[in-house]
């Protein structure tokens, strides 16, 4: 896709993670080799790509930005046929960019999830990494609690010990004490 490919796809998700932690997104940005304005400049481009009538939808839009998926899975959800593809990314070189896409090529869930033999090592509730633990690695761990916040872009999972988990789209970007606990 003209204009927008995996390094600009990155600086699209920032966009969303610098509302929970633009500390670390102001890091990130050097290291693509971009600024705050190349980073809103491809936001505004994903938004134009999104809302464009002519231009590709769904799957085909994600297929047109990346490239040809790292790997490709069909499974079954309850009857639903769904298949699975995923994507390296260059912030990020162990995590993967996942889609689940439906019958037609519908888009019903990406998130970033952990990439086969990524370096960092189990979650645990003493040991959570920002920035490098995603929602599988937390989900699982002993009475987890995980909160819809309503945001597709967003999660929460409670934790015993009073700590609240919150990521963006997939990705750990904080643990604090819950105040519900």
């Amino acid at each position: 896709m003209q204009g927008l490919a995996g390094r600009e796809f990155c600086l699209v998700l920032l966009r969303r993670m610098a509302d929970v932690r633009p500390d670390l997104v102001a890091e990130a940005l050097p290291r693509v080799g971009a600024d705050r304005a190349e980073a809103h400049a491809a936001h505004t481009r994903w938004q134009a790509l999104q809302h464009s009538p002519r231009g590709p939808r769904g799957l085909a839009l994600r297929g047109a930005v990346l490239g040809p998926p790292e790997q490709r899975q069909e499974r079954w959800f309850g009857d639903l046929p769904v298949q699975v593809r995923r994507w390296p990314l260059p912030l990020w070189p162990h995590l993967r960019w996942e889609v689940v896409s439906g019958p037609g090529g519908s888009v019903l869930h990406e998130q970033l999830v952990r990439a086969p033999g990524s370096p960092v090592p189990p979650a645990s509730a003493g040991d959570l990494r920002i920035w490098q633990h995603v929602l599988d690695d937390v989900v699982g761990l002993p009475g987890a609690e995980s909160v819809d916040p309503g945001v597709v872009t967003r999660w929460e999972v409670l934790l015993p010990g009073g700590l609240r988990t919150s990521f963006v789209w997939g990705l750990l970007q904080e643990v604090t004490p819950s105040p519900d606990r």
